[in-house]
């Protein structure tokens, strides 16, 4: 790794981070990354804090946080007291998300199975019940269709 002592330039940083250069700039866009130090000839210099930053976002986004939210997260700062309690939410109401979109899929695979297993008992010279189902010509399109 390299040494942060005079900072390294973004091609590095996005190395060290594993992102793109582009979104390192979209980051400094957003406020998300603070703009760095310039040297002399305009290449930016990053210190050890925007790895961490950049490290924070992605570690965030893995838990299905939006940037919007991991923007509020980074305000909440340390989070103590009611900062604390915030962040509490905020991962709570990402848990509710998540735990809603789990649901959505297990019932979309339940379908798609009772699809599959229509689909393998039929005449080869029947209409597939998939495509029916997809175009709502049968009642499998219920299972599958209602879920939006």
């Amino acid at each position: 790794m390299q040494a942060y002592a005079d900072g390294v330039r973004t091609s590095e940083l996005a190395t060290q981070a594993g992102v793109n250069i582009e979104t390192l700039r979209y980051y400094e866009r957003r406020g998300l990354l603070p703009p760095p130090e310039r040297e002399k000839n305009g290449y930016r210099r990053y210190t050890s804090a925007a790895l961490d930053r950049i490290r924070f976002i992605k570690r965030a986004q893995g838990l299905g946080f939006s940037l919007e939210e991991i923007e509020e997260l980074m305000q909440l700062g340390p989070a103590k007291g009611r900062q604390r309690q915030r962040v509490r939410r905020l991962a709570e109401q990402k848990l509710t998300t998540i735990e809603s979109k789990i649901d959505e899929l297990e019932n979309m695979r339940a379908a798609l199975r009772r699809l599959v297993a229509s689909c393998e008992h039929g005449a080869a010279e029947a209409v597939c019940p998939i495509i029916e189902a997809l175009t709502g010509q049968t009642a499998h399109a219920e299972g599958c269709a209602g879920r939006k």
